[in-house]
């Protein structure tokens, strides 16, 4: 774990816990059955870009169990005509972190940070740990004090069971 993502945990002042994991099972499904955490608990960070030029990237938290509104909510706030996922190599490169490892802590000072209002709700999240072979678990707030971090009703959806 980088010494930037630390520092920011740690300057939150809320506990947290990392917890090992085969890189192998770093994806949300994966690491819930492997090691005995609940879907609904999971919350991913999601790199996104506004196609402007130039480009504009916001990190997006959302519930595993939802899926983020791309095309409405995060294109409307990024101010684009359209917005994607980010590429697995723009997500590299803009925070360091690979897909299946990113957190919302240690992201560039200038990077908005989204949080889907849902996320808050839950009593304890598992985040990326910043590498596919760890998670972070704390209570949300810990994302309310990062830098940068902004809860957002309606970020994601829920899909229709």
């Amino acid at each position: 774990m980088t010494d930037a993502i630390v520092q920011q945990l740690d300057a939150t002042g809320v506990p947290y816990e990392i917890v090992e994991c085969d890189p192998a099972l770093a994806d949300t499904a994966e690491f819930c059955e492997a090691y005995g955490y609940e879907i609904s608990d999971s919350a991913n960070t999601i790199i996104v870009v506004g196609k402007s030029d130039p480009k504009v990237f916001a990190a997006c938290v959302v519930l595993a169990d939802s899926r983020l509104d791309v095309n409405g909510v995060v294109r409307k706030r990024l101010g684009t005509r359209k917005a994607s996922f980010a590429s697995g190599d723009q997500t590299v490169e803009l925070t360091g972190m690979a897909i299946g490892g990113v957190t919302a802590a240690g992201l560039p000072n200038d990077l908005p940070l989204w949080i889907d209002a849902r996320v808050v709700e839950r009593d304890r999240i598992v985040l990326g740990g910043g590498g596919r072979d760890r998670k972070i678990v704390a209570a949300p707030s810990l994302l309310s004090a990062l830098p940068n971090a902004e809860v957002v009703p309606d970020l994601a959806k829920v899909p229709e069971a």
